[in-house]
């Protein structure tokens, strides 16, 4: 009973916070708005056992509204500190004027830790980042920590977007030449899809579930076999900033699901890894096309196992 006392008081908080988010005339940076927004993320980061998926019409109308003003907020912050970077030089020494780099540099060790562990072999030689946005930090940190060889190309449907993301890399010689920014609805991206070793999904394309099961069917039929994909999600009360991916409809798109994780008291997203299956032949022989696939050994489960905790202590300790 206190739960759901405890489960009420929430969604109760949250409705309250969506009212006044949706009655200011401009959601672009700005005290009150981030006053507002720094109180809602507060609310949704403690660890809760709200089902979001099970909230009434009412409840489940205000979320779908809090989603897509929370996706416009988090555009118009991300092009405003796009544009201050792209003011600077060499806007890449300058990311920690964005106020939540940390953020991303904690999501992209643990998808790069949870790729790592779950796909073992060969660095990923091409990557796609599926709305990618005016600020690409996700792409950046992995292009620049994680995965120094690996081409990107970042999909972003605004070709604003896509702008300043460029003058993001203007000035670096290495990650210009390794990111290219191409604008287009994925619904449209078919033949490129197969040459990619790993596709990222940002947590809001396709904000509604259907439009989710669509992108995700999408890439199913068009990436490549042994290709790995990275879904965010969310979980719990952080259900109410960013759209719940179910991981059957990873599956019924087309993939193998190999892991999903939820970070504990923290505003990262919730990740799912998923590999497209390689056909086998009567023989027993996987065909893998053109993307790099390698079954883990014992020794390395083992290894994996032995080291898992000490990555997620490592997690703790990331640099800022």
């Amino acid at each position: 009973m206190v739960m759901e006392e405890e489960e009420e008081a929430l969604v109760q908080k949250i409705t309250g916070l969506a009212a006044a988010i949706g009655k200011l005339p401009s959601l672009s940076p700005s005290p009150e708005v981030n006053a507002l927004f720094t109180e809602l993320v507060t609310a949704c980061i403690p660890p809760s056992t709200v089902d979001v998926e099970q909230l009434g019409p009412e409840a489940q109308d205000m979320r779908a509204r809090l989603i897509r003003l929370c996706s416009e907020a988090e555009g118009l912050l991300e092009a405003h500190y796009s544009d201050l970077l792209a003011a600077f030089d060499s806007p890449l020494d300058h990311l920690a004027l964005f106020p939540y780099l940390d953020n991303y540099i904690m999501l992209s060790q643990l998808e790069y830790g949870l790729l790592a562990r779950h796909i073992p072999g060969p660095a990923p030689a091409r990557v796609a980042f599926v709305g990618s946005g005016p600020l690409p930090l996700s792409s950046l940190v992995l292009a620049a920590r994680h995965l120094p060889a690996a081409s990107f190309d970042n999909y972003d449907i605004c070709g604003e977007a896509n702008e300043r993301a460029r003058r993001l890399v203007r000035a670096d010689e290495d990650l210009g030449a390794r990111m290219a920014f191409r604008t287009s609805d994925v619904a449209d991206v078919t033949r490129e899809m197969a040459a990619y070793d790993v596709v990222f999904l940002a947590a809001l394309v396709g904000m509604a579930a259907e439009e989710k099961a669509r992108v995700v069917e999408h890439l199913g039929r068009h990436m490549a076999p042994g290709a790995a994909l990275v879904v965010r999600s969310a979980h719990g009360a952080r259900g109410f900033l960013y759209p719940v991916v179910d991981p059957e409809e990873i599956r019924r798109g087309g993939f193998d699901v190999l892991a999903v994780h939820h970070p504990e008291g923290q505003v990262i997203n919730s990740v799912i890894i998923a590999r497209k299956p390689v056909p086998v032949d009567g023989q027993g022989h996987a065909h893998a096309h053109g993307a790099v696939v390698s079954r883990p050994c014992l020794c390395c489960e083992m290894e994996a196992r032995a080291h898992q905790k000490m990555e997620e202590m490592a997690m703790e300790e990331l640099p800022s």
